[in-house]
Order: structure tokens, then C-alpha cells, then sequence
């Protein structure tokens, strides 16, 4: 682990250092005036944690097993989409790190890295988080290409019914159609590490999506058919269509209500993400710590509740699993690793929080994730 980088905080402050600001602000900003932004992390660390220093204590293990596969930690990579913009190969690089320190990586529909790709780099153990096309021919397409890629679980996105209201993208050129500001070339200009990085890798692409995208579109016209292509809401009829046609394990990420738990759990999923897009949808909406809460008294025993959005080190995390999640997911975090350091970035990140989960683990005189929720102070 690199010592001048201890910290995700660091790491955030060194990437603020080396991304044209259009690109920082992509990846650090939530929706509106980033109120549920704030809320997500604020809340988790509203959450103590209770030590036992006198009890038997032999060692702190963070391996847990998800849906049947044992990882050496008990958090992932989110997914995140157009992490090729704010670092060329960022996707590839955490996948790999992913792989490496074994723990799980989401491939996003709108990531910069192709389906293949990612299959290749983690041998097939990867998640793919599904954004529901309009047409359902092109829904069956991609999931029998992350089927045929060796995926074991399906992630099902229900909470972007609608494209979010982002003040800094507008102002960026990066809503949809998205634009190239003289601001943003200016910005390009004064961070010729990243734009020599760009001119290697190439821009950007859509590569998951590639197949389907007609030749030729300018960037305007490749907003409107990605506008276009992923249009509506999940429902429950999307939702038993995929249960019906996917073998594998099938997540719904997004559920922050008992209500729509419910409906989810009846339909045959197998796990649960608590998440409201990283603060980037909804401005007044609750906190995902908060949302988790109620979801575990309700129906803790009866799926697997994940969480992302908020978590920023490994004593988030903890605090997320001693409140009832079973497992984790961080986008931000990770994303920070690899626009700070490049290739290096994915581990230093992993390596950062894998550690510090495990002296909080040790501190309190927990053995293992499962046992968190026993150290839990404030019960909510």
C-alpha cells in the first residue's frame, strides 16, 4: 500500500488533482443540490459501534460468503457507468483488482468495458447490473451474452426511472445529448496526463452497447438513441420475464421500501441492494442506511439485503454490516483509486479498506462480518 495515500480521502484529493473538472464533478456529484449526496455518508457515520475487550478473542476474519461463492471480504465494486471518461481503463483496472483480491465486481450496462471483456479479466466471476432496455430483443440479447460470459448473477437497476436533474453535468455539457465546451477543453488542456492517457486508450465508448449502436452518430444523436433505448421503469411483469429466462442469481438494486421488498421477494429474487444511486437521483429522498433499517426488521430473514451508497472506508462498511446488511458495494471509493494512481489505484483502494475493516473488527472483538450486528449501539 502506498503511504501517501492512506486514505480514500487522500486518494479523493489526488484524482480532484489529475481529472479535468468535468470529469471530477461526473463521478463526486449527486443530483439537485446534493442533499441525499451528503445524507448517505453523514447518516452511516451517525452509527457506534460497541467493543468487548474482555471476552476470548482469536482473530478477525472477513471472508463471507455470498450466494454460495466465499470472498475474502465482504464488500464489491458498484457498478458505475462512463468510468472511461473520468479515467481511461478505469473498469479494467478494477475489475482486475476485484479479481485479485477476490471480491466481486459489477459490470454496469452504460460501463466502458465490454461484457467479454470483463468475463476475460475476472475468468467469468462477475455481476452485470442490467439498465432495462425499451425493447425486449435487445434485453435478451445482453442477457444471454453475460449468461454465455459466464455470469452467475444478474443485477436488475430499479431506480432510475427517469434521467436525474444534475446542475453540474448541465453546466459540464454532460447531460444527454452531452457537448464539448470550450470550458471543458481548457480543462483538458491543464491536465495533459489525462488527455495523453485519453489519446492512448481512445475515447470513451459505450463498449457493452457497441454492437447495437448505428455507425456514424455524432454525439448528439448517440445521446437521443441511448435516451431512447433505455426509456421506462422496472416493473413486476419486466422483472418475471428475466426470472423466467435467467438461471442465475437475480438481484434488484435500488429497493429502499418494505413495499417494493415485498413485491420483489414474491417475484423470486434472490438478494436485495439497498440503494438510491449514490445520491444521484433523488435529493429528498432517505439515506440508505436509513432505508436499510427498516428493510432488515421486515425481511432480513427472508432474502439477502445488500446496501451501497455512502461508504467511503472500511468503518463505513462496518457500521453498513453491523446494521443488518449482509454484504457491500462501493462505486465512488474505488473509482477515486483509479483516477488517483492509474493502474495502481484498484489495489491501493481494496488493500486501504480491507484494512481498515479489519481493525475495527479487531477493536470491537468481532471474529466475523456476520457477527457485526452484535456490536451495534444505537439500534434504530
Amino acid at each position: 500500500m502506498d503511504s501517501r495515500y492512506p486514505s480514500v480521502e487522500a486518494l479523493t484529493e489526488k484524482a480532484r488533482q489529475r481529472m479535468p473538472g468535468f470529469a471530477f464533478d461526473y463521478l463526486s456529484g449527486g443530483c439537485f443540490s446534493d442533499v441525499n449526496l451528503a445524507r448517505n455518508t453523514q447518516e452511516i457515520r451517525e452509527i457506534q459501534l460497541q467493543p468487548h475487550y474482555l471476552r476470548d478473542f482469536k482473530e478477525a476474519s472477513q471472508k463471507t460468503t455470498l450466494f454460495g461463492k466465499t470472498y475474502d471480504a465482504p464488500f464489491g465494486i458498484a457498478p458505475v457507468g462512463l468510468q472511461g471518461l473520468m479515467w481511461p481503463n478505469s473498469c479494467e483496472i478494477l475489475a482486475k483488482a476485484a479479481k485479485h483480491h477476490n471480491i466481486p465486481f459489477c459490470l454496469s450496462t452504460v460501463g466502458t468495458a465490454s461484457i467479454e471483456t470483463i468475463a476475460d479479466i475476472t475468468k467469468g466471476d462477475f455481476w452485470f447490473q442490467l439498465y432495462h432496455p425499451a425493447d425486449n430483443d435487445l434485453r435478451d440479447k445482453l442477457i444471454e451474452r453475460a449468461y454465455q460470459a459466464g455470469c452467475k448473477t444478474l443485477v436488475l437497476l430499479a431506480d432510475t426511472p427517469t434521467f436525474a436533474y444534475r446542475p453540474k453535468e448541465i453546466r459540464n455539457g454532460l447531460s444527454i445529448p452531452p457537448q464539448m465546451t470550450l470550458r471543458n477543453i481548457l480543462q483538458i488542456i491543464t491536465h495533459p496526463r489525462w488527455a495523453i492517457e485519453q489519446l492512448i486508450t481512445g475515447s470513451p465508448e459505450f463498449k457493452t452497447m457497441k454492437p447495437y449502436i448505428p455507425k456514424g452518430l455524432n454525439m448528439k444523436h448517440l445521446g437521443l438513441f441511448m435516451n431512447k433505448t433505455f426509456s421506462g421503469r422496472l416493473t413486476e411483469d419486466k422483472i418475471k420475464a428475466i426470472r423466467d429466462k435467467w438461471s442465475g442469481n437475480l438481484v434488484i438494486k435500488g429497493i429502499v421500501n418494505p413495499a417494493d421488498a415485498e413485491r420483489a421477494i414474491k417475484l423470486g429474487v434472490d438478494g436485495l441492494i439497498v440503494s438510491n444511486h449514490g445520491g444521484r437521483q433523488l435529493d429528498s429522498g432517505e439515506s440508505t442506511i436509513n432505508a436499510l433499517g427498516d428493510l432488515v426488521k421486515k425481511y432480513g430473514s427472508e432474502t439477502t439485503l445488500m446496501m451501497d451508497g455512502g461508504m467511503r472506508s472500511g468503518v463505513d462498511i462496518a457500521s453498513s454490516l453491523a446494521s443488518g446488511a449482509k454484504f457491500t458495494f462501493l462505486g465512488r471509493a474505488p473509482m477515486y483509486g483509479a483516477c488517483a494512481m492509474g493502474k495502481q489505484g484498484g489495489d491501493q483502494v481494496l488493500s486501504i479498506l480491507k484494512r481498515q475493516l479489519q481493525q475495527v473488527m479487531e477493536q470491537v472483538g468481532c471474529e466475523k462480518t456476520d457477527d457485526l450486528p452484535l456490536h451495534l449501539l444505537n439500534r434504530k
